[in-house]
């Protein structure tokens, strides 16, 4: 790679269709920004697959080849080329070094040219055409464009908050909601109510009008509906295992699922990594562009790094990097919940703190917000009345930090506010 090719940019950037095809629709660059032939023959063929309206992959692009796929170094140029995408959050980056490759070479030529003949009257023109190549520009926003976004958010506010409303006032008060583009960590000891607080994140999220996207990494999307059920129907979560349901818990059950089959719920039990989730998010997004997205991951301990780094806590680093990024990308919130380390157990005050985080550095340092779970009764099993819930805002990168309590009724897996 040099400044006037970046053939490394270039495969990155087909490749990255090649694993996900939706991000065709983001494409900025065309035939001639590609220096490599080969590149180009291959754009070509992308071109003529999504013109046909099918998905771009693998197969689909060696098809469009036909016999031309000798020429482009064959299947396995193109296996390789999707094979070395370790993840697909780069792509725009990637677009802008293509990009950026193409003018410095433009701008080559025309001073070559111009140094062939010099000419005082071609000066001016010169420049022109320097300019007319620095104005080609990605999808990328200007500040002006921020600044109109800015100024019609403040002229047409939504609800009071900036972000998703939670349905929790006190929660949405401290945090304006759940905000788009950041990575917001919830993370607690086991059994203490992760699972079921992101359920209850989603659920009124899509009573809301909204779009859940939730992923899971522990349970099966069967075992989340039911928790989903349980809470919307108040009925006992135990229930399920032996199936041992009252008349009222049948028509309740009933009126639940209802009420959840008109919400907007997309789950997924099946995916491992970043990469994978990623992609499946990109799709959901394309086809609903207009929708608002909230995306709840769980959990960051069961997540599979793409690529195997030396310790934990880099691959940690590196999948809480690329989530932080995919946010900002397609200006969603992000909920990732995450596991708290032994150490609380050993303390007399058992609040979690920012170094209880299990990989915390790298955590720390790539959430907008990070919020413990505790209850008093989880460690107190004596205790005869159920404590609150306690959502200890540790981090908030855009607003203040404190202590928000819920009701946690167990047996339904449901919050609701103290006083209700």
């Amino acid at each position: 790679m040099n400044n006037i090719f970046n053939y490394e940019a270039e495969a990155s950037v087909l490749g990255m269709i090649l694993v996900d095809g939706t991000l065709f629709k983001e494409l900025v660059l065309k035939e001639n920004h590609f220096h490599d032939t080969r590149h180009r023959q291959i754009l070509i063929a992308m071109q003529q697959v999504h013109t046909q309206g099918a998905g771009i992959d693998l197969v689909t692009v060696t098809t469009a080849l036909g016999e031309g796929i000798a020429k482009v170094g064959g299947t396995r140029y193109l296996l390789e080329m999707s094979e070395s995408v370790a993840s697909t959050l780069a792509f725009s980056h990637h677009q802008r070094l293509v990009l950026e490759a193409f003018r410095n070479r433009e701008a080559r030529k025309l001073a070559l040219a111009f140094a062939e003949q010099p000419i005082a009257a071609e000066i001016g023109k010169f420049i022109r055409q320097l300019q007319h190549l620095q104005d080609e520009r990605s999808s990328e926003k200007t500040t002006f464009d921020h600044l109109l976004e800015i100024t019609d958010e403040m002229c047409n506010p939504t609800d009071g908050l900036s972000g998703f409303q939670t349905n929790f006032a006190a929660l949405d008060d401290m945090t304006g909601g759940m905000q788009k583009g950041e990575l917001i960590i919830v993370a607690a000891r086991p059994s203490v109510g992760k699972t079921a607080f992101a359920l209850n994140l989603a659920g009124n999220h899509a009573k809301n009008g909204g779009s859940s996207l939730i992923f899971s990494l522990e349970m099966t999307a069967k075992s989340l509906l039911q928790r989903m059920i349980s809470a919307q129907g108040w009925i006992n979560s135990q229930k399920w295992r032996n199936m041992l349901f009252a008349k009222e818990d049948y028509e309740r059950a009933i009126q639940a699922i209802g009420e959840i089959s008109n919400w907007q719920l997309h789950m997924h039990d099946k995916l491992r990594t970043v990469t994978d989730i990623s992609v499946a998010i990109r799709k959901i997004k394309d086809l609903q562009p207009n929708d608002r997205h909230l995306v709840i991951i769980d959990y960051l301990q069961l997540l599979h790094p793409v690529s195997k780094r030396e310790r934990r806590d880099l691959e940690v680093g590196d999948m809480t990097r690329e989530l932080k990024q995919l946010a900002v990308e397609l200006n969603i919130p992000i909920v990732l919940l995450s596991q708290l380390s032994r150490g609380v157990e050993s303390r007399e005050n058992k609040r979690p703190f920012m170094s209880d985080l299990r990989e915390s550095g790298n955590i720390e340092q790539d959430a907008d917000m990070i919020a413990f779970l505790y209850r008093d009764d989880y460690y107190r099993k004596d205790q005869q009345d159920a404590a609150p819930m306690e959502i200890i805002i540790g981090k908030q990168r855009n607003g203040p930090t404190g202590t928000v309590r819920l009701s946690f009724q167990k047996e339904f897996g449901r919050f609701v506010e103290e006083n209700v």
